[in-house]
């Protein structure tokens, strides 16, 4: 799920060649900003179909945290490939590459008749949607002039996270009209228009030769994906099964094998280097400390609605808008207060109102109360994460080289889609460790310690940004 809107990563464009014809500035935005919609909504899309797919393919529990994880671990884990397979062989070139297979897995999603299928399929689309979200914005970059450059990011960062908000109620919408498949049978035609686009308002562009850390990609990769695994299936198989055990132990043992893998190596897929920089550390551990708590509170709270709460799956959707749509109108007035009040101030606010959000949404679903006394808390839980997006942006890049925006933007992107699935599948086994079960009754006494646990990640996050920088420094 796309967590944020993007930090702003403005790559040098390459001189156009004298005679090329000029492009309307608007057109160059759809056509970059039209695929990284359709990446964006396909990651909440699913949340509103849920109980009906899990009606329809007998899906358990892990397997429906599935959907959702085989998606985010892809996308996360080859954006930064991606983006250097972009630089080397065209971005243009890899991102139409992505389009393709992001539209062929969602035919395969849409014919998907079990779970496992829809699982491999939604695999598929998080490996197109990792070529599509970070070259769309260097190539938007680098199509428009540079006096209008700033504005065409802000209404691309815009576009992002009306992506983020509309996936619920687009999904809940099209479940209740249609079926769940037509969620993804609605990408085939978006492709069918932001393909030609792409080739007629964006041109080509390359940038300098790196090195693909294939190695790299596999050991932090299998890292997460390890991890993941064990926490879904812990639950389900036990905690004390060879499986799960060499799964969790396997992810432990990666990461430091990864930080000596990657120590001194200036092509790493996640150079060390960019740790040095006190913002990009702050604002990572934020990222994936903040998504862990807030999107796996996400997954919970949409079937809550549905199933507890008896909403068809629009209804449901439209009732997360407090939280999933303030965010669009908070984060740009985050963004102009940065500058009189720093970094840290609005990290530390927004991040405590969401920590507070989730304690209150915890208190009310155990008390069994209404959708009225949800309303404060998922307000708080919107105006924080707006509060959050735009300073956290701001801080992956304090103090480093413009040399280097790129590869922090994309690694701070992958940051936060790990946090996604790790919270999707701690929150879940807290959820079913507790003893619940997806069922009018069945959130009674379980859902209330999953919340809370993401209250929790949410306050680790909150003593990562009192490291933030305080005001932002000048980049060399």
């Amino acid at each position: 799920m796309t967590t944020s809107v993007a930090s702003p990563v403005i790559p040098d464009p390459e001189p156009a060649p004298p005679g090329r014809r000029r492009i309307p500035v608007w057109l160059a935005i759809v056509a970059a900003s039209l695929p990284m919609f359709m990446a964006t909504l396909d990651n909440l899309v699913l949340t509103s179909a849920l109980p009906v797919i899990r009606t329809d393919l007998g899906a358990s529990v892990g397997q429906l945290a599935w959907f959702l994880n085989a998606y985010t671990l892809a996308f996360a884990t080859f954006m930064l490939p991606a983006a250097t397979l972009g630089d080397r062989f065209g971005r243009r070139r890899v991102m139409l590459a992505g389009v393709g297979l992001f539209t062929l897995a969602s035919i395969g999603s849409a014919l998907s008749t079990s779970s496992e299928a829809l699982i491999i399929a939604r695999a598929f689309q998080g490996l197109g949607a990792a070529a599509i979200m970070p070259l769309s914005l260097t190539l938007l970059a680098a199509a428009v002039p540079p006096a209008m450059r700033a504005a065409a990011i802000g209404i691309w960062g815009g576009v992002s996270g009306l992506g983020v908000a509309l996936g619920p109620v687009i999904g809940g919408a099209v479940v209740e009209g249609i079926s769940w498949q037509a969620i993804f049978w609605l990408n085939v035609p978006v492709a069918l228009v932001a393909v030609p686009l792409l080739l007629a308002a964006i041109p080509e562009s390359k940038g300098g030769w790196k090195r693909l850390d294939l190695l790299g990609t596999v050991l932090l990769g299998g890292a997460v994906f390890l991890g993941i695994w064990g926490i879904v299936h812990g639950n389900d198989d036990g905690w004390d099964s060879p499986t799960v055990l060499a799964s969790l132990v396997g992810a432990v043992v990666l990461i430091p094998v990864y930080l000596w893998y990657a120590r001194g190596r200036e092509d790493a897929v996640l150079p060390l280097r960019l740790f040095r920089s006190r913002g990009f550390s702050a604002a990572n551990a934020i990222g994936l400390f903040f998504t862990l708590g807030m999107f796996g509170a996400v997954f919970l709270m949409a079937q809550y609605l549905q199933v507890v709460q008896g909403y068809t799956p629009l209804q449901a959707g439209i009732r997360t808008l407090p939280w999933t749509a303030a965010p669009m109108i908070v984060a740009p007035i985050a963004g102009a207060l940065v500058r009189r009040t720093g970094l840290r101030s609005l990290l530390v606010v927004g991040l405590v109102l969401q920590a507070g959000s989730l304690v209150w949404m915890a208190i009310v679903t155990e008390a069994g109360d209404s959708y009225g006394a949800f309303i404060p808390a998922l307000a708080m839980a919107g105006i924080g994460m707006g509060l959050t997006f735009a300073p956290s942006a701001t801080a992956v890049l304090d103090g480093l080289p413009e040399s280097e925006f790129a590869i922090a933007s994309s690694a701070n992107s992958t940051i936060r889609e790990f946090g996604v699935a790790l919270g999707v599948a701690l929150l879940t086994a807290v959820f079913l460790g507790a003893g619940g079960t997806i069922s009018p009754t069945g959130y009674t006494g379980a859902i209330g310690p999953a919340l809370l646990t993401g209250a929790a990640a949410v306050v680790v996050a909150v003593i990562a940004a009192l490291f933030a920088p305080g005001r932002t420094r000048q980049h060399g």
